[in-house]
């Protein structure tokens, strides 16, 4: 059973007014006579923008201007440097309609999939704006010699931010990093995947309306064998969202100069349903959990186990849920999914799909792409008999599938799970929220969500959010998402005596004096 559609709007609803564009692409760092890129919708494959591109020399007077204008910013209060984020959200109401089209048309994906860029990048700077005179104000620090020894720590802007962003969540995975970045008193260099960048550029204009310093935040596009390194050698701090192989090779580039860096990679995500589960909640949950935004989602979940116990309940719910989809390309909330956005990750969805049914893997949903709706359409996808010897099983597919394993034994299953060099995200389902988090707590990912996919992690903006193993370096989010932005200094001043004998004490009655006043710190508590 194919999955439904919804009516297919006319092509000039998958247009953006030319004036609109032009005042988008003149917050591209770019010279005259910059060579340009047309940048298709993905819904028709129909050209939405042509964009001047940004060359080496562009970067370099990017930098320049960053430069400049990022040390008049660091030395404002940070109460003033917060002001366009307090004012952002509202903003963002405003305009709700208008920046949901554009990341719908840039990359295809479902309204109610956009519909939680917006919401993240609202509520994320508010988040920051309202905590960053905390996070930054010097902190007393205790000392080991009290009344002695007076400790400040301070917090110091890295300079200028390279940051890279990815072109499946371009609004989120931009504007939420680099508010705190900001924030913090930095400029930031901002390169966007060049299919995504409009939305980049559209909150960027709307903060400089707001008060933002116009050169500040610079949005460069181009192609990576052009203006990746030079972008990557001007940087004081490098903080990249996308594949594993692409943080590496960023690692590998910036270390002979010792920058610090934040990635954010690939996964393979698993979801545990265990035996006492809600069936129809958790299939409803799976659904979210697999195929957002056509599972071209870091966090989105790829591995499905099911206790045996609720299996033959499970499975052909969540199977029945799936096929009840609405597929389309309406500037909406009717589609429940959109479209892939490259023709590169439709070729890697049918790849690995082809090949596992090849090798004995059955379809329960899905299993075809839908050029009868768009070019880059696939149907969500359900996938069991799925074998070690098959690329899907271990590798990411980044696309709208899913593959269905049968389980007993909780240990074993959290031991399938956690075979896999990635560590991003992971789900447990269960009525016993308590029992949830035991088994959350054993599983090697940085967010784990029990009765939910991704979101209860994601949205918890006090909570840090990332990677361990090759799933990334660093956090985003809690205090680390605008500390990792800062450099930590610690000023101690000394009183009344110096750390050497006073007097005419000798030095082996001194070091006595000072052995014996780590049992008198310890007995009192001081330490």
């Amino acid at each position: 059973m194919a999955s439904p559609t919804v009516p297919a709007q006319g092509a000039a609803a998958h247009r953006l007014p030319q004036q609109k564009i032009d005042r988008l692409a003149s917050h591209i760092a770019s010279g005259e006579g910059s060579p340009t890129a047309t940048i298709p919708t993905p819904f028709t494959g129909e050209p939405l923008a042509t964009l001047p591109l940004t060359t080496a020399s562009d970067i370099a007077r990017a930098y320049e201007k960053a430069r400049r204008v990022q040390e008049e910013w660091a030395a404002l209060p940070v109460r003033d440097r917060v002001k366009p984020f307090l004012a952002l959200p509202d903003a963002l109401v405003a305009r709700r309609s208008e920046i949901l089209d554009i990341i719908q048309l840039e990359t295809g994906k479902a309204r109610r999939h956009a519909m939680e860029e917006f919401l993240d990048v609202a509520l994320c700077s508010l988040h920051y704006a309202r905590r960053a005179e905390k996070l930054l104000k010097p902190q007393r620090r205790r000392s080991t010699m009290p009344g002695l020894t007076r400790v400040q720590e301070l917090r110091h802007p890295k300079g200028v931010v390279a940051l890279i962003s990815p072109w499946n969540y371009p609004f989120s995975l931009g504007a939420s990093d680099i508010a705190p970045a900001l924030m913090a008193g930095n400029a930031v260099i901002h390169k966007p995947d060049t299919q995504t960048c409009l939305s980049s550029l559209w909150v960027l204009d709307l903060l400089v309306s707001l008060g933002l310093p116009r050169d500040l935040w610079q949005v460069v596009i181009g192609d990576p064998a052009e203006i990746g390194d030079p972008l990557l050698d001007g940087a004081d701090y490098v903080s990249f969202t996308g594949s594993t192989r692409g943080g590496k090779a960023i690692a590998e580039r910036v270390a002979p100069r010792l920058v610090s860096y934040s990635l954010e990679l690939g996964g393979k995500n698993p979801m545990i349903v265990l035996d006492d589960a809600d069936v129809e909640r958790a299939a409803r949950g799976a659904v979210r959990a697999c195929f957002t935004n056509a599972g071209q989602l870091c966090i989105s979940i790829e591995r499905l186990y099911v206790h045996e116990a609720v299996y033959d309940r499970f499975v052909p719910r969540f199977v029945e849920l799936v096929k009840e989809m609405k597929l389309g390309t309406g500037l909406d909330f009717e589609a429940s999914m959109g479209s892939l956005t490259f023709q590169r990750q439709l070729d890697n969805v049918t790849a690995h799909v082809d090949q596992a049914v090849k090798a004995g893997a059955t379809v329960l949903a899905g299993g075809r792409a839908r050029p009868d709706i768009g070019p880059l359409f696939y149907e969500p996808t359900v996938l069991t008999d799925v074998t070690t010897d098959m690329d899907l099983c271990a590798n990411e597919t980044f696309g709208p599938v899913v593959s269905v394993y049968k389980f007993s034994d909780v240990d074993a299953v959290i031991d399938r799970a956690n075979d896999t060099p990635y560590g991003l995200n992971a789900s447990v389902w269960t009525k016993d929220t308590a029992r949830g988090r035991r088994v959350a707590a054993r599983i090697q990912a940085g967010t784990v969500n029990v009765n939910d996919g991704y979101g209860a992690a994601f949205i918890s903006y006090d909570a840090p959010m990332g990677g361990f193993k090759q799933s990334g370096v660093g956090r985003r989010h809690g205090a680390e998402g605008l500390l990792k932005f800062t450099e930590a200094q610690t000023i101690a001043s000394q009183h009344w005596m110096d750390l050497e004998p006073p007097g005419g004490l000798g030095y082996d009655r001194f070091a006595d004096m000072l052995a014996n006043s780590v049992k008198v710190m310890k007995k009192l508590r001081i330490k």
